[in-house]
């Protein structure tokens, strides 16, 4: 009897385990691996792909979807824009955005015509284009790291990146913070969290992707936004930068300038799709395009982007559809590439122009406070320019610096060739120029 009992409870025991390692495996199933089953079917999903079944043949384009909106809230209509009242920015902020980007413009004019008299060179104007560097840098926090190309003078100059900085870096003299090493307009800022800027394309997508991993890692409260034109989403180095992004989670916010052209490069030439906002889902990254002509639209979409970016630990994509009015570059001539017709049509609906009209609509600008900014902000260029141009240019010896933490003895050699071949021709190099220590 007791022999009998026993191999039933043994029995029960048994199957009770057995239905217990069933549930369990199911509930992995369905919590971890959902793709394995199709409601009772025996059928799998194929993995890594959601998709319906059709015997319909047919190929997919473009053609095939409707192109993704574009999220604007100014449009040149000059009449008040109602915002809901939880969206308003203070006046305050209104009216330093706009200050922001006539600064901007004006200092584009200075240095781009000292370029064309022989005193710095290189430059890259930014004219066009002030709405979504200022809107965007607005969203953001000085702990936000910021990856740029070599058009984002406006965030730098939002963050607090002063004139006179940009004009010793401009001039290469011996109070730049790169001492010289960079070309003018390649700025950085370990203090305001602005990464230098390097002159190849995308190298700085995959990198601003490690950042934010490691922010992530690291549990900050604080995301990384990188900046790239759409020439430059056509590199490898940006599709590896979207994967990544998508397949660690990583809080960054993607920038995409869509300027109309890379360097010389039409759109229409480049790529064929939705633009650059297409692939943002395609890579399963949140993704919004918005009218990078109007400064608070890309306020609004960039600081709700970095609110989800942080909450989530997750990536986004904003495309600002924007247009260069300038050349790509000094060495650039745009005629070559594109008519003045198409160039003076984008000067009538400027993104300073725009966003004026708004401001005096709510009462906050007129035509003598215009004409008082002007005048204060071309002075207080000027003369950070005049004070640049008279600066001494680095010591010629940090040519050997800042590559190595403790200096090698193969560069050591050559400072001390350096130093001899110097002393020997001194009468020859411009040595009143350079400062005579470090």
């Amino acid at each position: 009897m007791m022999k009998q009992i026993s191999l039933r409870l043994g029995k029960c025991l048994y199957l009770n385990n057995i239905l217990r390692h069933t549930k369990r495996y199911y509930n992995n199933i369905s919590t971890n691996s959902k793709s394995r089953i199709v409601n009772d079917a025996k059928e799998p999903y194929f993995l890594g792909v959601h998709t319906n079944f059709t015997n319909e043949l047919k190929f997919m384009d473009k053609e095939s979807y409707d192109p993704l909106p574009t999220f604007r809230l100014l449009d040149s209509s000059k009449h008040e824009l109602q915002l809901p009242i939880d969206l308003k920015l203070d006046e305050q902020t209104l009216v330093t955005m706009y200050h922001k980007m006539i600064t901007l413009n004006i200092m584009d004019k200075i240095l781009y015509e000292s370029q064309r008299q022989g005193r710095i060179s290189f430059y890259m104007t930014n004219t066009g284009e002030e709405a979504t560097q200022i809107g965007s840098a607005a969203a953001l926090t000085l702990e936000d790291v910021i990856y740029a190309q070599y058009r984002e003078a406006g965030v730098l100059l939002w963050r607090g990146y002063s004139i006179q900085e940009f004009m010793h870096q401009c001039y290469g003299n011996f109070k730049d913070t790169s001492k010289g090493k960079q070309m003018p307009v390649h700025y950085g800022s370990k203090r305001l969290n602005f990464v230098t800027i390097s002159s190849p394309l995308t190298t700085q997508l995959p990198q601003a992707v490690g950042m934010a991993y490691a922010l992530k890692r690291s549990k900050k409260k604080t995301c990384v936004v990188c900046y790239f034109g759409e020439g430059a989403a056509s590199e490898g180095d940006a599709h590896a930068a979207f994967n990544f992004a998508a397949t660690l989670e990583c809080p960054i916010v993607f920038v995409c300038r869509n300027n109309g052209y890379a360097i010389s490069t039409p759109c229409s030439e480049q790529f064929k799709g939705d633009g650059i906002a297409a692939r943002g889902p395609a890579y399963g990254i949140r993704t919004i395009r918005v009218d990078g002509n109007d400064v608070l639209a890309m306020y609004y979409a960039t600081k709700a982007a970095r609110e989800y970016c942080i909450k989530t630990g997750k990536p986004i994509l904003i495309e600002a559809m924007t247009y260069r009015i300038g050349h790509h570059s000094t060495s650039d001539d745009s005629s070559a590439y594109r008519s003045t017709d198409e160039i003076k049509s984008w000067n009538h609906c400027t993104p300073i122009n725009r966003y004026r009209d708004y401001l005096e609509s709510i009462n906050l600008w007129c035509e003598q406070r215009e004409q008082e900014l002007n005048e204060s902000v071309k002075k207080s260029i000027l003369i950070a320019f005049a004070d640049a141009e008279k600066e001494l240019k680095p010591y010629w010896k940090e040519l050997f610096t800042d590559v190595y933490h403790t200096m090698p003895k193969h560069i050591r050699k050559q400072m001390c060739s350096m130093e001899n071949h110097v002393a020997e021709f001194s009468e020859h190099y411009p040595l009143s120029l350079f400062k005579s220590t470090q």
